[in-house]
């Protein structure tokens, strides 16, 4: 529980994200965003919206807490796609939060993993990674570094 109170507040975050995906490209695009996010239900949920204004579409995350199973979910939501109904599902362990589902890419089945790291009062690090054969390697195709705007 209040894992994600870190994120509480405003950030402008730079995307740098893989344009091809599962084939082994290594062109990245870099564009900003500013993400707003907000503790709810006392700790245990959080929201934040994204917005890329040079890109056409926003984001936004919806992350609960399960006390039960010690563990978050995490659900992506897509202003264009709506809801990606698989949540990616883990928990922190020593300041790394590591969250896993399996889901499809195009219709090819992955294993997608976020990592959220690097955590400060004023910066935090994420990243998306696939992998195409069951967990045996990954291929990172976006990452964002946040940088506070708001004080805490």
């Amino acid at each position: 529980m209040n894992d994600f109170d870190f994120y509480v507040g405003t950030w402008d975050v730079a995307n740098r994200r893989l344009l091809e995906r599962g084939v082994g490209g290594d062109e990245w695009e870099e564009f900003p965003g500013r993400s707003v996010a907000h503790s709810v239900f006392g700790g245990r949920g959080n929201f934040d919206e994204i917005t890329f204004p040079t890109k056409g579409f926003d984001g936004a995350t919806l992350r609960l807490y399960d006390a039960a199973r010690d563990e978050w979910s995490l659900y992506w939501i897509n202003s264009e796609r709506g809801l990606d109904p698989v949540p990616v599902v883990g928990r922190f362990a020593d300041g790394i939060g590591v969250f896993e589902a399996d889901d499809t890419d195009d219709g090819r089945p992955i294993r997608v993993r976020f990592t959220w790291s690097e955590i400060a009062s004023d910066s935090c690090h994420w990243e998306q990674a696939f992998s195409y054969d069951d967990g045996k390697s990954w291929e990172t195709n976006w990452i964002m570094r946040s940088t506070r705007v708001t004080p805490r």
